[in-house]
């Protein structure tokens, strides 16, 4: 009798992914049993329990802040130098945060308080960038993705040639004309080249989604090319388009400090890590500090941000999984 009641008793199931698609109920890892999560659900499942993600995220949460709130982090100005007292004055890294903390430059200004308030320039770069090129080449994209004919063909010719141009070299060649060049103009001629990456992505997402079964029964169900492209191809189309941005992001704001270093980028008197790398650059043999603060802080922000994308790309990519 043991053994006929052993025999009935069927085996649990068990999900195709290993219980990936499904959390038991009371744990906070899915929510109720056999509810499937989504994608993105999914994703940020993964990205909590990522060590890069977590490093990377602080890491920027604490840039952010820095560009939003300057004075939470230093009372010093960033623009008052005094070269009786301070001119070149080596780093006193027994007092954290404060103005002499990381030293002085050549001209007295204190070299932390530069560095917290050029978190601000290249921080608002680096977004506004991401935000301009992700709009305009993700609109370009998923418009030559979906309709195709013509209208892919006259995009994807304009995109060849704005590919075409040298990215830096091009930024110069625009920013040559502006005699005051502020944030919103670096950021607008980083834009202006730099939205074909995200264009062609998008494009190669959209004309993968469009053929999917979901999309081609909205069609067939009457729906509008709007409700389609909004509601069913941009939400299924959009991942691989934010983990480009992501990686991105840190690229544009390398691609400032670079501009600023060469004296084509942000214009005084507004502070940047790019400018102070220049700045520095006379001083590398008596005060290589000068030069060599700026540019970690530089390093450790692209990198952030490249880890950040990386974990992204690697949460929303059902191949590495």
């Amino acid at each position: 009798m043991s053994d006929v009641s052993q025999a009935t008793i069927p085996a649990p199931a068990t999900p195709a992914d290993g219980g990936k698609s499904a959390g038991l109920a009371g744990t906070g890892d899915g929510g109720p049993v056999g509810k499937p999560r989504s994608l993105w659900s999914d994703a940020w499942y993964d990205l909590r329990r990522n060590p890069l993600f977590v490093i990377s995220a602080v890491l920027i949460l604490v840039l952010l802040v820095m560009a939003v709130f300057p004075q939470w982090f230093t009372s010093a100005s960033p623009r008052t130098g005094d070269l009786a007292n301070h001119f070149l004055q080596q780093p006193q890294y027994g007092h954290f945060f404060s103005p002499e903390w990381l030293g002085y430059d050549a001209q007295g200004r204190s070299i932390y308080a530069r560095l917290v308030y050029g978190a601000r320039a290249s921080v608002t770069v680096g977004v506004a960038v991401t935000l301009m090129v992700t709009l305009a080449g993700g609109l370009i994209g998923m418009l030559a993705g979906y309709f195709g004919g013509w209208i892919d063909s006259i995009l994807s010719r304009i995109l060849d040639v704005f590919a075409g141009l040298p990215f830096l070299l091009g930024s110069m060649v625009v920013l040559n004309v502006f005699d005051v060049r502020t944030v919103w103009i670096v950021a607008l001629a980083l834009a202006f080249l730099g939205w074909t990456q995200i264009a062609r992505v998008t494009r190669g997402s959209v004309i993968t989604t469009k053929q999917a079964d979901y999309v081609q029964a909205a069609k067939a169900l009457g729906a509008g090319t709007g409700r389609i492209l909004l509601r069913h191809v941009l939400p299924n189309a959009v991942a691989p388009v934010i983990v480009v941005a992501t990686i991105a992001l840190g690229g544009y704001i390398a691609a400032e400090a670079s501009l600023s270093f060469l004296g084509i980028g942000i214009s005084p008197p507004t502070v940047s890590w790019g400018m102070d790398v220049s700045d520095g650059k006379d001083q590398l043999r008596n005060a290589p500090f000068v030069l060599i603060t700026p540019a970690v802080m530089v390093s450790v922000t692209v990198l952030a941000f490249i880890m950040l994308g990386d974990a992204v790309r690697n949460a929303l990519d059902p191949k590495l999984r």
